[in-house]
């Protein structure tokens, strides 16, 4: 059983030049990068471009209760229009699956998630996301 020590974590965050969030944990995922991540998506909603996230899983090792509650009560929320899941195990898929399930009844607001094998795909599904999202969007006045 691996205990988990958020001290051994470290959080990979940018903001890369096509408009994608790129997260990225490796250790296990606490409550401060849970809250980092949010804080991010937050400023890209408020600047008024899609936040559009490839969330890279594939190095987590755990995501320990308290962070699981916290991310499930919406108290770490923030707006995103596209999340794009890389290298997820059967586990981190559930979690990913039912946290997006919870906030989308806490808050009403919906977003697609998808699982990708390859960050080819993932960015090419993210970036045709962009281009729904601005399909649906009213013309400007």
């Amino acid at each position: 059983m691996h205990d988990p020590d958020p001290r051994h974590s470290v959080l990979e965050l940018r903001e890369e030049p096509d408009g994608i969030l790129h997260v990225a944990v490796n250790g296990d995922l606490s409550e401060e990068i849970a809250r980092s991540i949010a804080a991010a998506s937050r400023r890209m909603a408020e600047s008024g471009r899609e936040v559009l996230v490839l969330a890279d899983v594939s190095r987590i090792k755990a995501i320990p209760p308290g962070v699981r509650k916290l991310m499930a009560s919406g108290a770490v929320a923030a707006r995103h229009d596209a999340v794009a899941v890389l290298g997820a195990s059967f586990t981190l898929r559930v979690v990913a699956t039912l946290t997006s399930r919870s906030l989308r009844l806490l808050t009403s607001r919906s977003y697609p998630v998808e699982f990708f094998a390859t960050e080819a795909e993932a960015r090419a599904w993210l970036l045709a996301q962009r281009g729904v999202i601005r399909a649906r969007r009213p013309p400007a006045a």
